[in-house]
């Protein structure tokens, strides 16, 4: 009973337990590809560039309107040519930011001074209507957290903008993807010394440190298309690309969560239906270490799987069932040595006993006959008990080879014949099926194989007539060869044919002396070949009127080839 509480005990510490070592393995397995492919959708450069090129492309279309208007409507002629008046140029560039409120633009001199700022000017221009002095301030970089960029993130974009900064290759102040300069291109001179126009300068793009996409374009202003008075850098929030990445990358991060969701749970499931029901199968395996009774303790409803967890069941029930009937055949075995044993050691003591009391010469001579056959019987007994116990052991070391069957028949035979003395049966081999290209050969330990033969050639040649025929036979039968031998004795009694091979079992002909076989021949050769994976039956020869003309054992090995 301890074994049986202990292996509940440990089925159930193992069952209390909500993630097992299997269910994480599972998981593992089962998450890992998601979480690599979901991490990857996240990037979405392609995407991410054509939004972008779009946006640089508006941007830049805007800028080039207003450094035309600028070119043409806020210049002064001088006597060092055409310039830019900063009287004329910052109330033009107020106007023409009034219908774009969120970007910014900033008007530069050809030498890179800052000429008119549209925040400043704007800052300037409510300060103004509101009696305050007028704000300058056209230089530095855009504040994200001014009135032209309001606040307007919610939690989930919040919690998006975060989960954003963790990615290694998308966080912090950076460059983006468009081939930009790594600093500000207003800083720098956009005309050479012949005030001819330069090559167009690339975007500048970067993300603020509150996560802002900032996209800043810079166009010459030219007047009458020949002479560069200046340029204009307009700098605009890139939001409609922030807010389709965020839209497209929720929805990936929608549909991950409830694929992982979905992952979870089945992987669960599945962990459920094969960790436990392993588990319950090591507590019946415990049980059955430990417990001193038989009952059993594989539960009924992994008997009935029809998967691989109901094959390992039903596999571990077989082989207990094989152990306990195994147990019973060496318990059955020990009774029978036993009973053997005893017979002739009962059969010694009383002609001792009786050898002590008598003084007949005569009748001390035949005691002492009984005593010395019963000895030798004694020690064929033994001598048959080792091997039958010996049988199972070699055959599991041992290795099985083909062997070809009629060339073996045909050795025994021709020993027989060799050494036959006159008045014993006539031995000969009869086979079909048998070609050089396909013989009879079977799986086999030979000397075992041969163990038999012997034993049943044996036999017959004990209960054939004199000069009688016994006929080694080999014929195929299907995917097995069936081994015969047959002879021309008096037969199995009927009664007898199901208990002939029985361990101690042993039916001789009256001319043989009692005690000069011990029963144990057949028994072995069953197991013998039984161990081989064939089967040995016995049957008796029937002539046409219904008389018993032989007996004849049967031997089916599986063919190889």
């Amino acid at each position: 009973m301890s074994g049986n509480h202990a292996a509940a005990a440990v089925y159930m510490e193992y069952r209390t337990r909500l993630v097992s070592p299997l269910m994480r393995r599972i998981l593992l397995v089962n998450m890992l590809p998601l979480g690599l492919l979901a991490l990857t959708l996240l990037y979405l450069t392609q995407f991410q560039n054509s939004l972008l090129e779009a946006e640089v492309s508006a941007l830049r279309e805007q800028a080039r309107i207003y450094a035309g208007a600028l070119g043409q409507s806020a210049v002064t002629t001088t006597r060092h040519g055409v310039l830019l008046d900063p009287a004329l140029a910052r109330p033009l560039l107020l106007r023409l930011t009034e219908p774009s409120p969120s970007a910014r633009a900033r008007l530069f001199a050809p030498d890179g001074q800052p000429v008119a700022d549209s925040r400043a000017e704007r800052a300037g221009h409510h300060a103004h209507g509101s009696g305050e002095g007028r704000h300058e301030g056209t230089g530095g970089e855009e504040d994200d957290r001014s009135p032209l960029y309001p606040e307007s993130r919610n939690i989930g974009e919040r919690l998006y903008n975060w989960l954003l900064s963790q990615l290694p290759t998308l966080s912090g102040e950076r460059i983006m993807t468009l081939d930009t300069p790594d600093t500000d291109p207003s800083v720098q001179p956009v005309a050479g010394p012949n005030g001819m126009r330069i090559m167009e300068m690339p975007p500048y793009i970067r993300r603020t440190a509150h996560q802002r996409l900032m996209v800043t374009v810079a166009e010459p202003v030219m007047h009458d298309g020949q002479t560069t008075v200046g340029i204009i850098q307009l700098t605009r929030e890139a939001r409609d690309v922030d807010r389709s990445l965020f839209a497209v990358r929720s929805s990936i991060l929608s549909l991950f969560l409830m694929a992982l969701a979905l992952t979870i749970l089945l992987s669960w499931y599945l962990s459920l239906t094969i960790a436990r029901p392993l588990l319950r199968l090591a507590a019946s395996a415990h049980v059955m270490r430990e417990s001193s009774g038989r009952t059993d303790t594989v539960p009924e409803r992994l008997l009935l799987r029809r998967d691989e967890i109901g094959e390992v069941a039903r596999a571990l029930q077989d082989s207990a069932s094989a152990l306990w009937a195994r147990m019973d055949a060496i318990e059955r075995f020990a009774a029978d040595v036993s009973h053997e044993i005893k017979n002739p050691l009962s059969s010694i003591r009383s002609a001792i006993e009786t050898l002590l009391r008598i003084e007949d010469p005569e009748r001390q001579r035949r005691l002492m006959m009984i005593i010395h056959d019963d000895v030798r019987r004694l020690d064929r007994l033994i001598t048959d008990i080792s091997d039958a116990s010996r049988v199972d052991a070699e055959l599991s070391r041992a290795r099985a080879e083909p062997v070809a069957v009629v060339p073996l028949l045909s050795v025994l035979a021709e020993i027989h014949q060799t050494t036959r003395q006159p008045g014993q049966p006539v031995m000969s081999v009869a086979s079909s099926g048998n070609s050089a290209e396909r013989p009879l050969k079977v799986m086999a330990v030979e000397d075992r194989l041969v163990q038999v033969l012997r034993n049943l050639i044996g036999n017959a040649i004990s209960f054939s007539p004199p000069d009688g025929q016994i006929l080694l036979s080999a014929v195929p039968a299907g995917n097995m060869v069936e081994i015969a031998v047959a002879d021309e004795g008096p037969g199995i009694p009927q009664a007898k044919l199901d208990n002939i091979f029985d361990r101690f079992y042993s039916e001789r002909p009256t001319s043989e002396n009692f005690g000069q076989h011990s029963g144990l021949g057949l028994s072995i050769s069953r197991q013998i070949v039984e161990a081989l994976r064939g089967t040995i039956s016995a049957e008796n020869r029937i002539d046409a009127d219904g008389n018993v003309i032989g007996a004849r054992f049967v031997i089916c090995l599986p063919r190889v080839g």
